[in-house]
């Protein structure tokens, strides 16, 4: 595939549609939809990313000319850099709050305990249920982020079984994580069994679009806490790079391996 220069007539199709995309979404606001004690917060992000799953060329014919393939590599390696000031913005915020996150020190670190409930949730259902093969190792060890995506690549490489359960994933909690990660807070909060640390830290789950989703909905909730909203989910962001590489590496993908060795070893011995 021929590499699409950064300012190519592509890209600048590219920027303009993501342009006006920003400007109708900033323009709709924050809206909230009561339902009983709670209220559905839609924040911009969620537009703005509702608005470009609609123009995917794979979706609509009419963007496929101005949209070539050569633009969408560029606009996927364009993620990384966008996202970049976010992400140091996160970390300014993380200085302030140390002594709270110090405070929850033990919490943190023992979140990533929480990945491991991927495995007991969506195990049973990708092997008993949607009868999947070798792609369930990839599919159900982690969430799929980068890092959980680099590791199956490193191992099995991505044209495998494997590779295909965590691309399919890691795709998926792209369209669909950022919805249901801005929904979820008030929801939760308006429970009132959880405190809002909790909620803060639950934030942080290895994706930049899940944590601005997670934490935009949270602060419109509890705006007095937000600068403890924000420190607390940007360390807990940043300690589920640092260490969800290694659970994933040494205790999510041998346990996944083995349950699916023992429940499926016609399968699991092809491989």
């Amino acid at each position: 595939m021929r590499e699409t220069p950064a300012f190519s007539p592509g890209t600048w199709a590219l920027h303009g549609l993501v342009l006006i995309i920003v400007c109708i979404a900033e323009a709709i606001g924050v809206l909230r939809l009561p339902i009983g004690i709670a209220a559905i917060i839609l924040l911009p992000m969620l537009y703005a990313f509702a608005m470009g799953i609609v123009l995917n060329p794979n979706i609509t014919r009419a963007t496929r000319r101005l949209l070539t393939p050569g633009v969408q590599k560029f606009a996927g390696g364009m993620i990384t850099i966008a996202i970049t000031p976010f992400v140091a913005k996160f970390g300014t915020t993380v200085g302030p709050q140390i002594q709270a996150i110090i405070d929850a020190g033990p919490a943190l670190i023992l979140q990533e305990i929480g990945n491991l409930g991927t495995i007991a949730i969506a195990f049973p259902v990708a092997v008993f249920l949607l009868r999947m093969g070798r792609e369930t190792i990839g599919a159900v060890y982690s969430i799929d982020r980068e890092p959980n995506l680099a590791l199956i690549a490193e191992k099995y490489g991505l044209d495998s079984p494997e590779g295909a359960g965590v691309m399919g994933v890691y795709a998926t909690g792209t369209l669909i994580g950022t919805f249901v990660f801005a929904i979820m807070p008030p929801l939760i909060h308006a429970l009132g069994l959880f405190d809002v640390r909790a909620l803060a830290m639950s934030c942080g789950v290895g994706s930049g679009s899940m944590l601005a989703a997670c934490t935009g909905a949270l602060v419109n909730v509890v705006p007095e806490q937000k600068d403890l909203i924000l420190g607390l989910a940007g360390a807990s962001n940043v300690l589920t790079y640092a260490t969800g590489l290694y659970v994933g590496m040494f205790v999510a993908l041998p346990l996944t391996e083995w349950l699916f060795r023992k429940a499926r070893p016609e399968l699991y011995n092809q491989g």
